[in-house]
Formats: structure tokens, C-alpha cells, sequence
């Protein structure tokens, strides 16, 4: 098992390693830097003129080393990670960008988590009501929902809730997790229930498609084992349906779900950006956006480098529990 786990977490680090690079690499193939984006601010709200907002911009570039060679930003940028936990400065709020990712981070993480058990509980519950009921009303819902799930895209379900809370129910809660008179209250049980009344849309959102997913895997899973023999022989010792289900099928058939739980929470993830981009929710979503805007790389490249530290997490943990649940994985490790 030491083995098993040692393996995985070095294959981690350099995954982890790869997607910082190519994140970074990517976040400044278009053309133009932040000092661009002073300079336009400049022009169109300062009032400066082309001459003079070219050299302001050309000494933010030699203050924050934006004109260093894309090489040694990133070794920069890495170097300060590995050596100090410093992500760089986030230019457009002159702090660091960790700071900035860190208001945000936990919220985002919160609700991905929320929505994460949401989905495995309630898409595994569905998959195995439409297993042992196939071709029936309720394997009937349950495909249709999952058909649903994995089909309508994330952001038009944002859109069109967002419409629905804006103009037809009048909704209050929009754009902030919080009313007024609980930003700054101590927690209590109102506070969680208006949180819940601002979130509800994300998590509805992010849900569905993993609800849907895990849904479609249990359901798959489940119809094949039981028409393995071992079930057979369950039902022929006599055994309720409900024992022979639950007691020996479903722990068979949630071996793959377990494996894929480490590509579910990602996918929680994005599902939450995306809804709190266009519902303006503030967490991780709208500040990405709006770093990608205005090329503030470092708070760019520093929440691509934690959404892919999830990522990694995530498979690390499936691992783990499927080692757990299945002695072969582990025996393979030492193979």
C-alpha cells in the first residue's frame, strides 16, 4: 500500500508541474500585457495621451518585469511558489495573489464540495432505483434526467435562471452570497438559510450534470452484476431482492464510481465557475474572468495551479479508496 500511495504522488507532482507550465504558457499567447491594459485605462479614463500612456505603460512593464523573457517569468513565478508559497503579486489589486484567490477560494471549494456529495448520493440512489426497475416509469425518469444532465450546457441554465430571478420572481438574492444584514453576523441558522437562498442556483447547476453522470455509471454498473452468477446464487439461497441489491451488487458495482470520483469534484468545480460567472456570485468564477481580462497573470496562472491541484487531489483520494475497497488494486502495486 506504501508503494501504491509512493507511486501516486510522485506521477502527482509532475502532472502539477505540467499544468503550470502550459497554464502559464497559455495565459500570455495573446498578444499584450497588463501594462496594455494601463494604458488604455489611462487614454479612456485618465484623459492621458497616447505618448504619455505608452511610457506609463512601458514602466509598469520594467516595474512588475513583464518584459522578462517568458522563461525566466514562469522560473520566477515556480521558484517563488516552491522556495517562499508566494504566488506573485496580483497587479490589479497590488497585493499578493493569494491574498486575493484566498477571499474567494474557500467559498468556491465549499459549494464544489456541496455539490460534489449532492451529486454521488442522490445520482447513485437514481442509478440504482433505474437498475433494479429497468425498462420500467422509473429507469424511464431516471434516463430522461440524466439525458438532461449531460446535455444542457451549464452556462444556459445559469442564463435561464438568472432571467427567471431577475424578471419574474424578483429575486433579491442575486449577485452576492450574502443579504445586508448577514455579511457581518456570526454565524447561525439564518446565516446558512440566506446563504443557501443565494447559492441554491450554483449548486442546482453544478450538480445536475454530476448527479446525471454518476447516475448513468451506477446504472451501467449495477445492471451488469446483477446478472453475474454470485447474484444469482444470492437469489437462490433465498435472499430478500432488497439484501441481494444492496448487500452484494452494489458494493461490486461501485468500484468504478469510486475510480471516477476524482474527475466528479473538478467537474463540481468548473460547473461552479461557470454559474458564478453569469450569476456574478463572488468566488473564484468572476475573478478569473476578470484577471483574464486585464492579463493580471499571476492570480490567472495561480487559480489554474489550484484547480489543477484539485484535480490531482481528487484522483489521489479515488485512488486511495479504491485500494481500500478493492485488495487487487493494491497487490497490483507491488507487481
Amino acid at each position: 500500500m506504501l508503494g501504491f500511495v509512493f507511486r501516486r504522488f510522485l506521477s502527482a507532482l509532475g502532472l502539477v508541474f505540467a499544468v503550470s507550465l502550459v497554464s502559464f504558457t497559455l495565459i500570455q499567447a495573446p498578444p499584450g500585457d497588463y501594462a496594455d491594459t494601463v494604458k488604455a485605462t489611462a487614454m479612456s479614463r485618465g484623459g492621458m495621451g497616447e505618448a504619455d500612456a505608452e511610457k506609463l505603460a512601458q514602466a509598469t512593464r520594467e516595474r512588475l518585469h513583464l518584459d522578462d523573457p517568458l522563461p525566466v517569468q514562469y522560473a520566477k513565478w515556480i521558484g517563488g511558489i516552491v522556495t517562499r508559497g508566494d504566488f506573485g503579486p496580483s497587479f490589479l489589486q497590488n497585493r499578493p495573489a493569494m491574498s486575493v484567490i484566498g477571499e474567494r477560494i474557500w467559498w468556491t471549494l465549499g459549494i464544489a464540495l456541496a455539490c460534489h456529495l449532492l451529486a454521488t448520493l442522490i445520482g447513485c440512489g437514481l442509478g440504482i432505483l433505474a437498475a433494479v426497475n429497468q425498462h420500467r416509469w422509473g429507469d424511464r425518469a431516471a434516463t430522461l434526467l440524466a439525458f438532461l444532465g449531460m446535455t444542457i450546457p451549464r452556462f444556459f441554465m445559469a442564463l435561464v435562471i438568472l432571467y427567471l430571478l431577475a424578471f419574474v420572481w424578483r429575486s433579491p438574492t442575486i449577485g452576492s452570497l450574502f443579504s445586508a444584514p448577514y455579511v457581518l453576523a456570526p454565524w447561525s441558522l439564518a446565516k446558512f438559510l440566506d446563504l443557501v437562498a443565494h447559492v441554491w442556483p450554483i449548486v442546482l447547476i453544478a450538480a445536475f450534470g454530476g448527479l446525471a453522470y454518476n447516475l448513468r455509471v451506477m446504472r451501467g454498473n449495477l445492471l451488469d452484476v446483477l446478472r453475474q452468477p454470485f447474484v444469482e446464487a444470492a437469489r437462490a439461497k433465498g435472499l430478500p431482492e432488497s439484501k441481494v441489491v444492496m448487500k452484494h451488487a452494489v458494493p461490486n458495482a461501485i468500484h468504478p464510481l469510486v475510480m471516477n470520483q476524482g474527475l466528479i469534484m473538478p467537474y463540481m468545480v468548473s460547473g461552479e465557475l461557470e454559474a458564478a460567472i453569469v450569476l456574478a456570485i463572488p468566488t473564484v468564477g468572476p475573478l478569473m474572468l476578470q484577471s483574464l481580462l486585464v492579463e493580471d497573470i499571476y492570480v490567472t496562472a495561480s487559480i489554474f495551479m489550484i484547480l489543477s491541484v484539485i484535480l490531482v487531489i481528487g484522483n489521489f483520494l479515488a485512488d486511495i479508496a479504491l485500494a481500500l475497497l478493492d485488495p487487487r488494486v493494491r497487490q497490483g502495486a507491488f507487481a
